[in-house]
């Protein structure tokens, strides 16, 4: 007994290895390269490098928008599933830490027993009787190999990853909250320049039908007017259903009903404008806050620590325990005759000759997946970004262009105006030259409307917003 026991604290002292590979970023990863690491793409008319603040949707200062964003994050479906898998997560990492280490039970029960009396080589039948047991038992289970620890690295570093993923969820939400609300005040303010464009287009209706009438006129000019009539005012309802869209969007967004969204939203008719450049920052810091580059880094942390977890089974269990306890006839329990105890070391030891081997080279290559993907994750947010940006920087030189094209046509139209009022020009040219005005305001308000869509975009790239 003093050996086996002398044998299993030797063993328990020896353990100091802990099997498969210790878990570091790869240097041929791609995260590791230094040209996704460096300046991103600069604009100095959109862009400054600056830390991304992480609430960056505070930067339109609009307080609609801020109650919005606030709201959805309280009840949305999508966060609210994202957090049941976080505590699902963290148990299973509670689960992980549990295994091994001190283990304790007891058993105790009764029952009428006929026992086999060939069974104790009788030939006689053991009398009926009434049989009681209790049992404490108590072991230890010692971790020599590091099979335990490993599972327990793989188990945290998935919940990392599920906690990426909500991070994923929350910065995606706040997005989708702001082109939703961004959408509504668009269609509404387009749904007003085109409102006006149609009532100078009637106005130009009866005109024509009034010269023609005075005989200073055609039928074809009319009918021309009369067409560009109705071509205007077959764009108002897909600017009213555009609303509409934004409205049942944000609903959904923050799980109520469109009539109890925060006052004001749905007669919104401004666009949300950013006070100052979008700051970026650069490649390295873009890698360490996007959250679904961590998700894939946590997932090839857990592959990795899956090998081990593999490995481990080709070496023995080895515990050792402790149980004292009394089994015999119930009237008899806790006498000497019954009482029992006994401790000493235990090894279980399973030959690997059922596919184990297998299963680590199984393991071995889910850890090559897991970096490919991340490697792959990398350089699509890299990507992603700068793509972003190169798009957001066009659609800002059109917006400008369609900026200084719409104060010329006011500049025109003015002056036009003023030639009509000195009788020095028609009416029908002073109502033409009102139109291209409001034709080209609504060209500028699409135009912002895509410059705002842009700038969600940008953010969303860059991965802000979810601490």
């Amino acid at each position: 007994m003093k050996r086996a026991l002398v044998l299993g604290l030797a063993l328990a002292v020896a353990g100091c290895s802990t099997v498969g590979p210790d878990y570091h970023v790869p240097a041929e990863a791609a995260v590791q390269r230094s040209d996704l690491n460096g300046a991103l793409r600069q604009d100095a008319s959109s862009v400054v490098s600056a830390p991304v603040p992480q609430d960056w949707w505070r930067l339109y200062q609009d307080p609609r928008l801020d109650a919005l964003v606030r709201q959805a994050l309280a009840a949305n479906t999508e966060l609210r599933v994202a957090a049941a898998n976080i505590a699902k997560a963290r148990a299973q990492v509670e689960v992980a830490e549990s295994q091994g280490g001190f283990q304790g039970g007891v058993k105790v029960g009764a029952q009428r027993l006929q026992e086999s009396g060939e069974a104790f080589l009788k030939p006689d039948k053991v009398p009926v009787a009434n049989v009681g047991e209790a049992i404490a038992s108590v072991s230890y289970q010692f971790d020599l190999w590091g099979t335990l620890k490993r599972g327990t690295e793989a188990a945290q570093a998935n919940a990392d990853a599920v906690q990426a993923a909500a991070d994923t969820a929350r910065i995606t939400l706040v997005a989708d909250v702001v082109k939703a609300y961004t959408q509504v005040c668009s269609a509404n303010e387009e749904y007003h320049i085109a409102r006006e464009s149609l009532d100078l287009q009637e106005q130009s209706v009866q005109l024509n039908q009034r010269l023609r009438d005075a005989g200073r006129g055609d039928e074809t000019q009319v009918t021309r007017s009369q067409t560009q009539f109705k071509s205007l005012g077959a764009e108002l309802p897909r600017f009213k259903a555009e609303r509409e869209t934004g409205l049942y969007t944000l609903a959904a967004l923050l799980a109520k009903p469109v009539d109890q969204l925060p006052s004001g939203v749905a007669d919104c008719a401004e666009l949300p404008q950013l006070t100052q450049l979008i700051p970026v920052g650069d490649g390295a810091a873009l890698l360490k806050r996007r959250p679904d580059v961590r998700q894939a880094e946590r997932q090839l942390a857990a592959a990795t620590a899956n090998i081990g977890v593999a490995i481990g089974a080709l070496y023995p269990d080895i515990s050792i325990g402790a149980q004292i306890g009394t089994i015999g006839i119930v009237d008899n329990l806790g006498k000497p005759a019954t009482n029992r105890w006994g401790f000493g070391p235990q090894i279980s030891w399973n030959i690997p000759t059922n596919g184990t081997r297998a299963r680590i080279r199984e393991a071995e290559a889910s850890t090559q997946a897991a970096l490919a993907h991340f490697d792959g994750v990398v350089l699509n947010a890299v990507r992603e970004t700068q793509t972003r940006l190169a798009q957001y920087s066009a659609l800002l030189e059109r917006r400008d262009a369609l900026v200084d094209a719409e104060r010329s046509a006011k500049d025109a139209a003015d002056q036009t105006h003023r030639f009509y009022q000195a009788g020095r020009e028609s009416f029908l040219a002073d109502l033409q030259a009102t139109r291209t005005y409001t034709d080209m305001r609504a060209q500028l308000a699409a135009a912002n409307s895509q410059v705002a869509m842009g700038q969600v975009g940008v953010f969303l790239a860059l991965g802000g917003g979810w601490r």
